[in-house]
């Protein structure tokens, strides 16, 4: 079944300009998928699990950085074994509308020239080691700041998220609507299903398509199989479970839906270029 994108207003912040909030949220307040009319970044402090955006599913975890352009569906799901000791996720967030930068713009001849020419990203953006260290530094100053200390801030901020040059893109351009929200359809579904198997006749039915058109039409999107796809998210979900869990590497096999320890390790060898065990080893120790 499709589910239901909600659009939505943020809450109206009387005098003041943005949207600022320092959330700790249990996990099983869970956010649907969702859309409004303004910027979102987002600093995650405390918590991991897995973001939709737009048509793209990505894991996330504690220190990201990400921008969500005006009007792009999301969703934050935050796994519930990475909650706090009072069972507890954390985020900062800032949100605000594109017409606050264009009046900044039309203002501040300082903004302006930092901003004239570049071109607004459209899709969803994580941000890199450097520009991430930049951004969560200036959100956690901002938390400890009264309102005209955040104002002064955001000035800052903004020419840093606009004209950063380490991020990736956290969503693939995919501009027909029915196209947006099939894709999100199938990964919400890998994200309820990929600990279990998953045929590709169930997935079929799931996008509303006959086999063979599914895997044309996954191929097409993706440039990949929607066999790759899923084995490329259960070893994402497994570098996390190594990086923030006590779970022994046997057990994350059959968590991430491997039902074959040493194929599992196969699997993550040659896609990670390193053993599940030296890779964990290795974060442990960076």
């Amino acid at each position: 079944m499709e589910e239901t994108i909600i659009p939505y207003e943020l809450p109206e912040v009387e005098n003041h300009s943005f949207f600022f909030v320092d959330i700790h949220l249990e996990t099983d307040v869970e956010a649907k998928l969702h859309r409004h009319n303004a910027w979102e970044l987002y600093y995650v402090i405390h918590g991991y699990g897995n973001r939709i955006a737009g048509d793209t599913l990505q894991p996330f975890s504690a220190g990201d950085v990400a921008l969500i352009p005006p009007d792009m569906s999301h969703r934050w799901e935050f796994a519930p074994a990475s909650a706090d000791s009072n069972g507890c996720i954390r985020y900062l967030m800032v949100a605000f509308s594109h017409a606050l930068v264009e009046r900044c713009m039309a203002v501040f001849p300082e903004l302006r020239n930092r901003l004239t020419g570049i071109t607004f990203p459209t899709d969803a953006l994580k941000f890199g080691s450097e520009s991430s260290q930049t951004i969560r530094r200036m959100l956690s100053q901002m938390n400890e700041m009264d309102e005209l200390g955040r104002l002064c801030e955001m000035f800052r901020l903004l020419p840093v998220i606009f004209t950063s040059s380490d991020h990736t893109f956290a969503s693939k351009p995919m501009r027909i609507e029915k196209d947006v929200r099939r894709m999100q359809r199938i990964c919400t579904y890998v994200m309820a299903h990929y600990s279990h198997s998953i045929s590709l006749d169930e997935i079929a039915v799931e996008a509303g398509m006959n086999r063979s058109a599914f895997c044309s039409y996954f191929k097409r999107c993706k440039g990949m199989t929607f066999s790759q796809f899923v084995t490329q998210y259960r070893l994402n979900t497994a570098c996390e479970l190594l990086k923030h869990s006590q779970k022994q590497v046997s057990e994350i096999c059959y968590t991430v839906g491997f039902n074959d320890l040493p194929h599992f390790i196969r699997v993550f060898t040659n896609a990670m270029g390193i053993s599940p065990s030296k890779y964990r080893k290795q974060f442990k120790t960076t």
